[in-house]
């Protein structure tokens, strides 16, 4: 609530005989040359001016906004609503109830932990694809679904009842982003203050990175760690710097047999080598109105991949069609256009006196350039220009085979010369590919794929079915995830594919698990309005669910003769998939690579059912009359795409889809709901458990100490992502949650995911830093959750090990290389880290949003001096560390550097000064407070 309103701004906004209160942007000189981006921000300091948090001085500073000057200026952003998957919502209504018994301990009243700004929670990440490929596949799912989750989904229940201005979107509806802007965003709120109905811009925060895709809708917002939405939630802003502000220019056309999805993974591309982490990307002139919003939805989708806060598109014409097809009502169009009219947020570059925003930094793409592409087999910015994805494959295979296998491929990058035919004997049929003697072999890199390892292990399927596996074989094609699915050009795109391929006589590969995920209801209602869904099905693509699914990692198992074949010979085989991550260990643990796709594309692999494919010179089969069919002959045209779009998809579909929202199935309404402010813990869960954050917390905090005697858990490389950080995917029988499971008795068949368990911190700390695929530098050669135990002199689970540090009161500290902690917005990521007795987390560089959920939740987060690294400092992980200099925080103030003092076995010490990545003031105040929660809590209580 306002209280201070030093520019004059508050006024009136009469839109179809309603009056509405704003705070009108023109009322301080300088704000009219900002990005759009920019402006929200400053209608966001304005209408929440307190004169203490929040003063005329930040106002000020986005006024005087210098586009080429590095971030220094603290703001605080006040989102209006706060949005919520299930995988990371659930942790939060955990908290939030948590805090209302610490809040009653401490003498406070609990009714004060209550959402203050609207928030909304989507359940989609919970369904996973045990059965596909069959027409029962989405009843089998859901009823699975609700089996594993009937815990999860009773405490939901109890939130939606407990807590004021909370809502649940029940599990069967869609997938929450996709879901955010067909119907929940607003565009433009509304909301009664002191009596007066206020117009202010939509913006949010959300537990999930992908959270800007409500950005193709000029939505402001990103993702956060859940401990910073239970903040934002409960009052409190998000604290940050002023941002860079990156103009994109789009110009040109899409060219037939590209899709949107080849031109978001360009752009992730382009933005990713050009650096745009911790920045907004904003896209501009007078070619954005020739791009659709769900296009827009799609390009906002992958910022996180990209590495940028947000990647948002003004509001236009193209913004309200938008609107009014997915059912928003007429005073709501009114309100949005005249809002944005009135604001300067409204895009028009052919308007008289349009003026171009300044911005920090350039890019243009001329549409026209793009070709189709994927993107793999580990990193959704590696993309590959499809014409060349087969020999691009031929020499990424090599990296994901044994030793001795890529080691008859890797010959030295020089000239194929007699030497190199010496290396690698012509004759040799492991080495040429095939059996024709005098083959010459092809240098590692080249990229011929006759020139790469195969291994072809026969293999009877369960209906009978004889076939043959090698290296590169697909075996997940999955249409899944609202980055593609929320886009009728491709969702449509591959249905008519689908159909040609039917026509044409060919049928996906038996090897091949294939599965449709929609993000919404619509999808399904589209599809069967036009017709398409036999010819999907008849290729297998069944509906499966409406949920996240493959793109998160509940792909389900593969067939057990097709995973017992891959683990038994070692295979190294692919999925594909209409995503927006293809991490290593993320998407099965069956499957080493992974590629990035459009839905059409989805399908055309699982018809080639390898990637050793060149879609130009190979065939996809034969049709009736022996003719051999390739992908161009069955690839729909945009014309017969946007015909079949036009006369499939209206308004009342989507009004229609979510009139009931909030209501759910069957299912959902029989769940027996607790009642009651404070919830009733069962000690016996092993879903729901209260966790440990605030025992023994005091009014005040303790003061901040110095960390002495610490020992490494992990020392870890580049690009570790918070994949391979928080735990996620299946609960192995043998690691220390199925160990824990077990001994609950929970049975190895309901041990579901460590997503679905995110309520139980005893789970999730057992499931930290165990990814599958994660290389602890502290041994050789071994992959997975395991570390050096210094106690025992022995190799032990991370868990484990961290017990015993516990116990012997050692604490300790993670070192880490570039991007650490990229990836998804996963709390766990820092919560696990904190709850297994880290301290300090010591890097090379951090991406944004796990430096900040560490410090939230107390971790404190480090630099190695600029050009250094672990490496270069002669650091093994084997030596002891003292942090000195941290306690300056208890004067208020916050150090840059600290002194690092590495002591080795030999008693030798190597000493550094690391860069304190405490950012703002705000984060001070966290790390002080040990945490963000405990900050919010004791602020409550005080207040």
């Amino acid at each position: 609530m306002s209280s201070v309103d030093t520019f004059g701004s508050k006024g009136t906004l009469e839109v179809g005989g309603k009056a509405y209160e704003i705070f009108r942007l023109s009322a301080v000189e300088g704000l009219e040359r900002l990005p759009y981006s920019l402006k929200i921000l400053a209608e966001n300091l304005l209408r929440t001016e307190d004169g203490a948090n929040i003063t005329a001085d930040h106002v000020n500073a986005l006024a005087s906004w210098d586009p080429q000057a590095e971030p220094s200026t603290e703001i605080q952003f006040t989102p209006a609503r706060v949005i919520m998957q299930d995988f990371t919502g659930v942790p939060c209504v955990v908290d939030l109830a948590t805090m209302r018994e610490a809040v009653a301990e401490l003498g406070g009243d609990p009714a004060k932990i209550n959402p203050l700004a609207p928030a909304e929670l989507v359940i989609d990440h919970s369904v996973q694809i045990d059965v596909a490929g069959r027409p029962d596949a989405f009843e089998r799912n859901v009823e699975f679904e609700y089996q594993r989750n009937h815990e999860r989904y009773q405490f939901l229940r109890w939130g939606q009842t407990a807590f004021d201005d909370f809502k649940v979107v029940p599990p069967g509806t869609g997938i929450v982003h996709q879901v955010n802007i067909e119907y929940l965003a607003r565009t433009v709120m509304t909301r009664e203050v002191d009596g007066v109905l206020r117009a202010y811009p939509d913006t949010c925060v959300g537990t999930d990175s992908h959270t800007t895709m409500v950005n193709g809708l000029g939505v402001l917002g990103w993702g956060v760690g859940g401990i910073e939405a239970e903040a934002a939630m409960l009052g409190q802003p998000v604290s940050m710097l002023i941002p860079r502000v990156v103009g994109f220019k789009l110009s040109g056309s899409i060219p037939a047999g590209v899709t949107a999805t080849d031109v978001v993974l360009t752009i992730t591309q382009m933005l990713r080598q050009h650096g745009v982490v911790g920045k907004f990307v904003e896209f501009y002139g007078s070619g954005v109105s020739q791009v659709p919003l769900a296009n827009r939805a799609t390009i906002g989708n992958m910022s996180p991949e990209f590495g940028s806060t947000a990647a948002i598109f003004p509001i236009d014409d193209v913004t309200i069609d938008y609107l009014r097809l997915t059912g928003r009502s007429d005073e709501q169009l009114a309100l949005v256009e005249a809002y944005a009219k009135e604001q300067g947020l409204w895009l028009d570059p052919q308007a008289e006196g349009y003026t171009e925003p300044q911005f920090s930094e350039y890019l243009e793409l001329d549409l026209s350039t793009v070709v189709p592409s994927i993107a793999g087999p580990k990193r959704p910015q590696d993309r590959i220009e499809l014409s060349e994805a087969k020999e691009a494959f031929a020499t990424a295979i090599l990296d994901y085979v044994s030793t001795d296998e890529a080691a008859r491929f890797r010959a030295p990058m020089a000239s194929l010369d007699e030497s190199v035919e010496e290396t690698f004997p012509a004759s040799d049929p492991i080495a040429t590919g095939h059996d024709e003697p005098g083959d010459k072999p092809v240098a590692a890199g080249h990229g011929d794929s006759s020139k790469r390892p195969h291994k072809v292990v026969p293999v009877t399927l369960a209906d009978g079915t004889t076939t043959e596996l090698d290296h590169g074989h697909v075996v997940i094609a999955s249409i899944t995830s609202c980055t593609n699915t929320s886009n009728p050009s491709v969702m449509m795109a591959a249905a008519l594919l689908a159909k040609n391929a039917v026509d044409k006589g060919l049928a996906a590969k038996p090897w091949v698990k294939t599965s449709m995920a929609p993000g919404s209801q619509v999808v399904t209602g589209y599809y069967e309005k036009a017709g398409l869904w036999p010819y999907l099905e008849k290729l297998g693509f069944h509906l499966v669910g409406y949920g996240c699914a493959t793109c998160i990692g509940n792909s389900g198992p593969l067939s057990d003769e097709i995973s017992a074949a891959v683990n038994e010979h070692d295979l190294s085989v692919v999925s594909v998939l209409s995503g927006n991550r293809n991490f290593e260990g993320r998407i099965n643990p069956d499957v080493k690579m992974n590629y990035l796709a459009s839905p059409p594309l989805v399908i055309a692999y699982a018809l080639a059912g390898t990637m050793d494919f060149d879609f130009d010179t190979d065939p996809l089969g034969t049709d009736a009359q022996g003719n051999p069919v390739f992908l161009k002959d069955i690839w729909p045209t945009p014309d017969e795409v946007q015909a079949t779009i036009e006369r499939s998809i209206d308004r009342d579909m989507f009004e229609r889809d979510y009139a009931d929202v909030f209501k759910g199935d069957e299912r959902w309404r029989a769940l027996e709901t607790p009642e009651g402010d404070t919830f009733s813990w069962d000690p016996e869960s092993t879903y729901v458990r209260k966790p440990p954050y605030f025992e023994g917390m005091g009014i005040r905090p303790e003061p901040v100490s110095d960390i002495r005697g610490a020992r490494v858990l992990a020392k870890l490389g580049d690009s570790v992502t918070t994949d391979h950080i928080s735990p996620a995917g299946s609960i192995k029988p043998d690691s220390p949650a199925g160990k824990y499971l077990a001994e609950h008795g929970v049975e190895r068949r309901d041990f579901n995911s460590y997503g679905s368990r995110r309520g139980n911190h005893e789970v999730m700390i057992r499931g930290t830093f165990a990814n599958i695929r994660l290389k602890n530098q502290l041994l050789d050669g071994v992959e997975g959750g395991f570390t050096y135990n210094f106690l025992k002199n022995a190799q032990d689970t991370i868990y484990d090990a961290a017990q015993d540090y516990a116990q012997a009161n050692i604490p300790l500290v993670v070192l880490g290389g570039k991007e650490y902690g990229s990836g998804s917005s996963r709390d766990w990521a820092a919560k696990g880290t904190r709850l297994l007795g880290v301290k300090a987390v010591i890097t090379e560089s951090f991406e944004r949003i796990h430096r900040s959920n560490l410090i939230g939740m107390g971790v404190l987060p480090l630099q190695f001096p600029a050009g250094e690294s672990a490496d270069s400092l002669g650091l093994d992980g084997t030596e002891t560390f003292d942090i000195e200099g941290i306690t300056a925080l208890n004067e208020g103030t916050t150090p840059r550097t600290v002194t690092v003092t590495a002591t080795k076995a030999d008693g030798t010490t190597v000493e550094f000064d690391a860069v304190v990545r405490i950012d703002t003031p705000g984060e001070a105040e966290y790390y002080r407070n040990g945490g963000i929660l405990q900050y919010v809590l004791r602020s409550l209580v005080e207040g």
